[in-house]
This record gives structure tokens, sequence and C-alpha cells, in this order.
């Protein structure tokens, strides 16, 4: 029973004393032993064994024992003395618990004592204070009194004084009185309902009302309506009464502005009627001189009769302006047939000219605010309008650098701009149609040169320039543009934009495409016998070397059209209103250049092309199938290579400007030029073992060659772009890998069938077809292969991993390089 209680205990004890893994962690960092007894998985029985590890270290097992007993004495002691410890820790937490309640209701009562205090000295100093706020009161309120009294009286006074002065026209004295009246006055708006108030008020506006009235009449008299002005000229009366008209109303300052102006301009009416000889176009240059001469006039006598805010000077030349326009407009109405292009240039530059003078002696600040004016657009920062250094660029040495040049400032920049000269722009139809003229006959000089100079020669500088032509066109473009914004950046300009349309299109298919060399359908290529014979050397290309020059000349000058009609498309929404930018496109005569440029390449690779074609017949019609043994390259390849050399390094030279057009033209050649090698490669039948190692090895060289094209007969050796590479790998690829396939032993058959599809992946039975006559198979056999590769078609063969092998339309890098190799050395032992 005592085991079995034992063996309970520790049970119990082992439960009580399992941790978890968390709280054991942190027992080990705060109290680190080395101690096997402190450790949470401690063996007894290992213990035991590391105390006593053999018989004879069982002799100091008391000594084990006893220093054990010990170890438990003193751990029995620090618990017993750590529970003792505890026991009075509850009772000191109570008492320290009561003596923060005690201290804070403590608290609670000196802060509710503090507060009544605070009550209590608020309310002291309210009783101390209500009388010193009384006293503050009753002085603000009497402060007030007074000052208002001071206005009352100073308001009185001043509205008899302003009566009386304005009974004696004493206005220099008025103006600077009627000014502080009505400044006192606003203090007394709140003052209205009191009837002595109003009265005054009622007064002042009376005097007002008189003042203007009374200075009218003086202005009437000085400056009458009808009739010369008074001889005695400006008064010192005046001058006070305009001092006077600033403080009245507005509208008092606008009549006398409008009288003066009406008056002051009312000769020029009459000197430039219409039924007048002067006042013609022709003649125009003597309205602006005699504004001049009024300005002046105006100064020396009246300078300082108007004070210098009302800047009557500019007035006047602004209120000249609008009878001008007004008066040239109703003229050219009625006489609209009598302009001409030059007077109507003339007219609007000397007017321009006139804007500009405005420009650079006033500032503007009276075009929205005059009386009866018409608001113009919202002027910019003024600055110098005079523009004719834009055209007078210099038209030889600049051609596209003529669009590029920094933009200058607008006309519009000028806040007179347009002031006068907006009248010429209905008439401007006359200028659209001149131009149209001009360009015309631009255009027809440029047809009538070149054929009179002919095509570029070719080994000269001339040989695939861009047509000085081109540049010329440009310039006139240019200075068209410019004088057409001056004179309106409107509807004019749109018109102007469908002028260069028509004679950018003129230019691309009468100078350019009218001008390329036509292709002749007569055959002058190589004859088989010729071929055989290596007689090539004495045959040349349809086109001439100066033929080939002009082409490449075109070709640049479409080019260079195409960019520089981007940048007049720019330059001219630049030059256009806002409005109106979404009008301007010319991206029609942008394609119609680019389409100059594809037909130009098209002729270079059809003119090589052509004259490879001859070259390929005879590979065609050669006996392949007697041939004995594979010697040099066969004629025609020679035949081929000698025309790319030929042709090539002139077309190369003279599109040195335009690289990325002659990597086109490459691009194009090799397109056309292998299908076609491939169709002529399908003709040679029947084909010998040895006939068809001959013609791979063609097939190379005719591949070493093409992938050289692009700088073949240069010093300067390039690596040919990726794109162009590509095509070429591939399509030559192709044909070698159909003269394998012939090369390859028909038999067993379902062995040659699977080697196609692997090598060609082509589906079409037609071309299996073709390689089954290349290799001279019977009928019979043919219909055999062509059922089996119907067969095979449906159960693709399968290649080493497992897939379809239809997929494979190339040689892997390997078989290229080992089949590379095996040419260059059957070449080496050719050339030994």
């Amino acid at each position: 029973m005592m085991e079995d209680e034992e063996l309970e205990f520790v049970e119990d004890l082992e439960a009580i004393l399992h941790l978890t893994p968390e709280v054991q962690l942190a027992i080990e960092q705060v109290f680190p032993s080395q101690d096997p007894l402190d450790r949470a998985d401690f063996n007894a029985v290992e213990y035991i064994n590391s105390l006593f590890p053999t018989e004879q270290s069982l002799a100091n097992i008391d000594e084990v024992v006893n220093n054990i007993r010990l170890k438990i004495r003193r751990l029995d002691d620090n618990i017993r003395t750590v529970v003792r410890g505890q026991t009075n820790v509850g009772q000191d937490g109570r008492q320290a618990l009561e003596e923060a309640q005690k201290a804070i209701q403590q608290l609670f009562g000196k802060i509710k004592d503090i507060k009544d205090k605070a009550e209590k000295s608020e309310q002291m100093v309210k009783e101390i204070t209500r009388d010193i706020k009384q006293l503050d009161h009753a002085k603000r309120h009497l402060t007030t009194s007074i000052t208002t009294l001071n206005h009352l009286h100073m308001l009185a006074g001043g509205v008899d004084s302003l009566e009386a002065m304005t009974r004696k026209r004493q206005y220099g004295e008025v103006a600077n009185l009627l000014q502080g009246v009505v400044n006192v006055l606003e203090h007394f708006q709140k003052y209205m309902g009191i009837p002595q108030i109003r009265q005054l008020s009622e007064r002042v506006k009376a005097a007002q009302s008189e003042l203007g009235t009374q200075i009218l009449a003086d202005f009437e008299e000085t400056f009458p309506a009808q009739g010369s002005k008074k001889s005695g000229g400006p008064s010192i009366v005046l001058r006070d009464a305009c001092l006077v008209a600033n403080v009245l109303d507005p509208r008092i300052k606008q009549e006398i502005i409008k009288k003066f102006l009406r008056q002051h301009l009312s000769e020029y009416l009459v000197l430039f009627q219409e039924n007048q000889d002067v006042a013609w176009l022709d003649k125009i240059d003597r309205r602006y001189a005699w504004i001049k001469r009024q300005l002046v006039d105006y100064e020396e006598k009246y300078g300082r009769m108007f004070p210098e805010e009302w800047c009557m000077t500019e007035r006047i030349a602004v209120e000249f302006c609008h009878i001008t326009r007004t008066e040239l407009a109703k003229l050219m109405r009625a006489r609209a047939r009598e302009i001409e292009v030059k007077l109507l240039l003339f007219a609007i530059q000397r007017t321009t000219n006139f804007e500009g003078l405005l420009a650079k002696r006033f500032s503007g600040c009276t075009l929205n605010n005059g009386p009866g004016q018409k608001k113009p657009e919202t002027p910019l920062e003024p600055t110098n309008p005079f523009l004719e250094d834009e055209s007078r660029e210099d038209n030889g040495s600049e051609k596209d650098e003529d669009l590029d040049r920094p933009k200058k400032p607008k006309a519009p920049d000028n806040p007179f701009h347009g002031i006068v000269s907006k009248c010429f722009e209905p008439h401007l139809y006359v200028y659209i149609e001149s131009q149209d003229k001009n360009l015309g006959e631009l255009i027809d000089r440029f047809v009538a040169d070149f054929r009179a100079q002919g095509p570029p020669k070719s080994g000269t500088d001339e040989g695939g320039a861009v047509l000085p032509s081109c540049a010329d066109l440009f310039v006139y473009y240019k200075k068209c543009m410019v004088q057409c914004s001056q004179l309106s950046t409107g509807e004019p300009m749109i018109a102007l934009t469908t002028i260069f349309q028509k004679y950018l299109r003129e230019y691309a298919w009468k100078i350019l495409s009218g001008n390329l060399p036509k292709t002749s359908t007569s055959s002058g290529g190589l004859t088989i016998s010729s071929l055989l014979k290596e007689k090539e050397g004495s045959e040349v290309a349809k086109f001439t070397m100066e033929e080939l020059c002009l082409i490449c000349s075109i070709l640049s000058t479409a080019e260079y059209c195409l960019a520089t009609t981007q940048q007049l498309e720019e330059k001219l929404k630049e030059k256009v209103d806002k409005s109106l930018m979404e009008r301007i496109n010319l991206t029609g005569e942008m394609d119609t250049f680019s389409t100059v440029i594809s037909n130009s390449i098209q002729l270079l690779v059809q003119d090589l092309d052509a004259a490879c074609d001859p070259a390929l017949t005879a590979m065609s019609k050669m006996p392949w199938q007697s041939v004995e043994h594979v010697g040099d390259q066969s004629p025609y390849v020679t035949s081929v290579i000698m025309h790319i050399k030929q042709n090539v390094p002139i077309i190369r030279d003279n599109l040195a400007s335009t690289r990325k057009y002659f990597t086109q033209f490459c691009i194009k050649f090799t397109n056309s030029f292998i299908p076609k090698f491939i169709n002529h490669l399908f003709r040679c039948k029947p084909i010998s073992m040895v006939g068809a190692e001959q013609l791979l090895l063609d097939t190379h060289s005719l591949k070493t060659v093409l992938l050289d094209l692009p700088s073949i007969g240069s010093q300067v050796v390039r690596k040919a772009p990726a794109s162009y590479t590509k095509i070429v790998v591939k399509g030559m690829t192709r044909a070698e890998m159909i003269l394998k396939v012939v090369m390859a032993p028909h038999e067993p058959s379902v062995v040659f069938v699977d080697n196609y599809i692997k090598l060609l992946a082509d589906s079409n039975p037609e071309t299996f077809q073709k390689i089954l006559d290349m290799k001279g198979l019977k009928r019979s056999e043919q219909s055999t292969m062509l059922e089996l590769f119907r067969q095979r078609l449906s159960n693709p063969p399968s290649g080493p991993d497992g897939g379809p092998s239809l997929s494979f339309s190339a040689p892997t890098p390997e078989q290229e390089s080992s089949r590379i190799r095996k040419l260059e050395k059957l070449i080496k032992k050719r050339i030994q």
C-alpha cells in the first residue's frame, strides 16, 4: 500500500511540475544553470549512471547520498525563507492601498477649495471693473459723436463751398474739394435716414450733375463738333476740368474723350473720303503720315491738358485705326476688282509696319476700355513685331534647316496686330490665288530644268543626292508661310495649306514619279550557251548606271520631302489659330512620298531580279543528270554574283544617307530572289547524285553572297542586320534541305518519306511531287511514294523525343556547322 501511495504521489507531483515549453524557456533565461537536476527532460536513471559509471564507483555511494541530502536541506531552507517572506505581502499591499485612497480624497478636497476661491475672485473682479466698463463705453461713444460732428461740419461747409466754386468755374479747387466731400459723405451712408444728412447727400449729387453738364458745355464750346478748333488752344480751366471729370461719373470722362476724338479726327474723314484719290491703297502711306503729324501736333498743343493716365495720345491712334479699318474695308468692297497682289501686299506691309510702330510707342492699355471700341483679340505680352528678317532667310544653304529654326515671336504678340490689317483678310484670296499661280509656274520650271539638265551623272557627287528643286520648293513654302502668317492666322492659312498640299502632290508625281525610269519588256538577259561558255562579262543589267543613280536620287529626294513635309505640318500648326489646328493635315502628302520611296525600291529590286532571271533559267535547263563530277561553281552562279556586284555597290553608295532604305532594298531583293531560285531549282530534273552535290555547292555559294550582300564590294565591312540575315538563312536553308532530300536514296520508301517530312516539314503533296520529279522516278514509283506520303502525314514519324517531327523546319546548328565545313573542304580542294 505504501508503494502504491508513493507512486501516486510521484505521478501527481510530475503532473503539477509539468511546465509548458514557453515557461520553461523563460525560467532558463532568468536562472541559467548547467546542473542536470534543473533540466526539464531530467532522467534519474541516466543521472545515477553518470554518478556511478562502474562498480568500483559504488564505494563512495555514501558520500554522494550525503551531498544530495545536503542539497535537499538547502533547497528546503530556501523555500521556507521565501514562503515566510510572502506571509506579510498581502497585508502590506492592503495598507498601501488604503493610504493611497486617503491621499486621493485629500487631493480632491484641496481642488474643490481652489475652485471655490477662484469663483469668488472672479465675482470680485467683475464688481471692481463694472464702473470701468461704463466709463469705457461712454468714452467711445463720445469720440464717435465728436468725429461725426466734425465730419458733418466738414460736409456742410464743403457742400456750400462746392456749390459756390462750381458757379465760379473754379475747377482747380473743385477737383480737390469734391474728392474730399465724396470721401466724407461715405461715412454718413448709415445715417441716410436722417433728413438733414439726406438733404446734404442730394446737394452733393446735384453739384456733381451740374459740374458734369457744365464741363461738357465748356468742352463743346472750345471744341465744337463742326468747324475748326479755336485758335486760342487749350486753357487752364479745361485742364482743371479734366481733373474734376476724374472724380465725377466715368460717363462724363468718356463723353469728353469721345467728343475730343471726334473733333480731332474730323479732318481725316474729309481728306480721305472714298471719292478722293489719296484714299486708295497705293497711297496708304499718306494716311499713316497724316496721323503721325496729328500726334505730334497733339503733344505740342494738348499734351498737358489731359491727365497722363487718360492716355489720350494712344486713344487718338486707336480711334484712327478703327476708322481706317472701317473705311478701307468699305473702299475695298466697292473696288474689289482693282485689287492686285502687289498692291495688296504693299498696303499690308505698310499697315503692319505702322502697327509695329504703334506697339513700340504705346502699351495697348486702352484697347479694351476705349469708348465704343470693338474688343480685338486678347493681347499677349507686347514684343517687337518686325519680322522681316524671317522672310529674308538665305534660300540656298538652309534647305530643311529652314523649318528647324527656333520659333520666333508670332505677330499676334503685338497688341495692335490686326487693328487695321484685319480689313485685308477678306481679300487675301487674291494673294492665295497668286501663290497658286506662282507655285504652278515653279513646278513647271522644275520639270523643264530636269529635262534640260538630265538625270544625275554616275560617278559624280550628284548621283543619289537630293534634287536641288526640292530644297527650292520648301524654301518658297517657308517664305509663303511666314508672309501669310503675318497677314492672317485664320482661314487664309488653311487655304494656303491646301495650295501646299496640291503642289506637294504635283511635285511627287511630276518631278519624282514622272522621272523614274520605265521598266523594259525586252529580254536583255543571258543565253544558255553564253552561260555555259562563261561569257557573262559582256552582258549588262537592264538599267544603266545613270538610271540607277537617278532612281536613288529620287528615293533620297522623296525621303527628304517626307521628313520636311512633317516639319512643315508642325510649323503650320504653330502659325495658325488654335481653333483651326485640326484642319491642317499633310498625312496624305506624306503617304504620297512614301509611295514614291516604295516604288523606287521596287524598281531597284526588279532591275536586279530581272538581271538574274536569265541565269536562273539557264540553271533550270542544264543537264544535271549528266554531271560527272563536282567542280567549280556553275556559270549561272558566276553570272548572278556578277550582277549583284555591279548593282549593289552603286545602290549602296548612292543611298549612303538613307541607310534604312538600302536595308529595305536588300530585304526585298532577298524575299524575291530566294523563292524564285527555289522554283527554278524544282525545274532542274532529273538530277543525279553528283548533280545534286554540285547544286548544293552552288546554293552555298549563293547563300554566302547573299549574307554578304549589304557590304559586298565595300572596303568597310559591316555586319548585316539580324532581320536580313534571318531571312537569308531561312530561305537558303530550305533550298539546301531540298537538295539533301534529292540526294537521299529513295529506298526504303518509308525512310525517304520520313526524311522528307523531317527536313522540309512541308505537307503539300505538290512539293513532294516536285522532289520526286527531280529524282527522276517513274510514275508508278511516284504513285507509291505519294500514297505512302499521305499515310505518313496522317501518322507522322516521331523523333527521338517521341514528338512529331513536322515542327522542324531547319537543321540543328550542329548539322548546319558540319555541312558547311564539308562544303568548305570541297571548295578548298577545288581551288587547289
